[in-house]
Formats: C-alpha cells, structure tokens, sequence
C-alpha cells in the first residue's frame, strides 16, 4: 500500500458512508451503495480498503460442485492473492440460499489480515464467521454451501455486486449504514472533499443544537457559509502602523 492511499484510507476512516454518498452524488455517481450488505455484528466499526473482487454466477450443476473446491480457480486459491488490508468484495447476483463463504475460509482471511468481506450474497457458519472476527457485510444467513445455488468464476474482475459495478482497488469504505464505493481515481479528491463535508455538519450540528432554524442553515446561504468559513481561519493579526 502507497503513502498516499494509507493517507486517503486515514481520512476516509472518519467518514461516515451517508457523508461519503452526498459528496458523491455532487461528483454525478448516484450507484455507489451496494444494495443487501449490512453489518453482520452490531456495533461494527467503519473498515476502509481497496477492493478485492471476487465473482459467482448461478450454479451449473457440472461445475458447481464439491470438487469444484479443489481447482486452481476456487474461493480457496483467490484467498491466498489477496492483500492485507484489502476488502474482499463477493459478487453472489443477490443469491440468498447458499452461503458463498464459511467460517473455515473467512478465518484464514482473518489471518492473512483482510479488512472485511462485503458481498450482496449470504454466509454459512454464521456462529463461527463471528468468531473469526472478521467484519462482514452481508445480506443475511443459510445453511447450504456456495456450489448449492453458485458457481465461483474469478477474482479480481470489475464485479456487479449488489447492483454496483465495482473494479479491483477501487475504495470501499463499510459501517452501520453499508457499504459504499468509491472510484479509484476519484478516492483522494473525494477524501478531501468528505473532510471538508464532515467539518460542515458538525458546525451546522451545533448550530441546530442550540436552537437554529434549517432553511438558510442546512445547506448554509451565503451568510451561514461565511460564520463557518470564519470559524475555520484564525483572527487576522491588524496591519501595523504605515503599511
């Protein structure tokens, strides 16, 4: 991992995911929220990281099978290329009836130091993946393995997970409201601009808190804009004498 993308990760720890889709949206992406994802333990705490795609489609019953596990293309050889710090992102196609992961595999995550997982799909073992400590996002629970509704096809391909189109390192930024995406190329500006974002609210958020009204304060005029800019910049020092 660069200086500069731990730097954009640091930031973008302290930014909520409802922040981070308003700064997006005025950037024009409106598809960033990866529908069905959710904390799968509460009280998880926001993970930010590069994407690490990883893609099923539907079953087809000659290759979704047990031995499908063994083969140089499995959910268990994608696990040994992923980075530390990376979030795994598991493209399901919304399939709720068969766990893509278990507790085996999320545990040798945990170990090889992965962020999280976020997929659109379901896992298995759930009292175990817990255990493993591993944050997950995911649309719920089921008893039966992957190859019972899907079949694994590749990993680190641009994904569709929960109807998001999402590329290898592209930023993913996870907490208590889902998971969101951010462009790679973007992820530095959006950084900043959600930094920026954050101190606003916080200010207009005291604001409310003593008593002000919202129109003209969330989102400021021009007056509102100038207290906050001014709040910002330390006092001006006044000219000396002559100059």
């Amino acid at each position: 991992m660069t200086e500069k993308l731990a730097e954009t990760i640091a930031v973008l720890e302290k930014v909520t995911t409802a922040t981070l889709t308003t700064v997006l949206l005025k950037k024009g992406l409106r598809n960033v929220w990866v529908r069905g994802a959710f904390p799968l333990r509460d009280g998880a705490r926001r993970v930010v990281g590069p994407a690490f795609t990883l893609r099923f489609v539907p079953a087809r019953e000659d290759l979704a099978t047990p031995e499908s596990w063994s083969s140089p293309i499995s959910t268990r050889a994608a696990i040994e290329a992923m980075d530390p710090g990376c979030i795994a992102v598991v493209a399901a196609d919304g399939c709720a009836d068969a766990g893509v992961f278990g507790d085996i595999l999320c545990q040798r995550m945990a170990y090889r130091k992965v962020a999280a997982m976020v997929t659109d799909g379901v896992v298995r073992d759930l009292e175990g993946v817990l255990e493993t400590g591993l944050p997950v996002w995911a649309s719920g629970t089921a008893a039966p393995p992957s190859v019972a509704g899907l079949t694994f096809v590749n990993w680190n391909e641009p994904v569709g997970c929960g109807g998001v189109a999402i590329f290898p390192d592209d930023l993913i930024v996870a907490d208590r409201d889902g998971a969101v995406v951010i462009p790679a190329k973007l992820a530095e500006e959006v950084a900043t601009l959600c930094a920026e974002q954050e101190r606003l609210e916080a200010w207009i958020m005291e604001e409310v808190r003593n008593g002000a009204s919202l129109p003209g304060l969330y989102p400021p005029n021009a007056e509102n804009r100038a207290r906050f800019e001014a709040t910002r910049k330390p006092d001006a020092s006044p000219p000396s004498p002559g100059i």
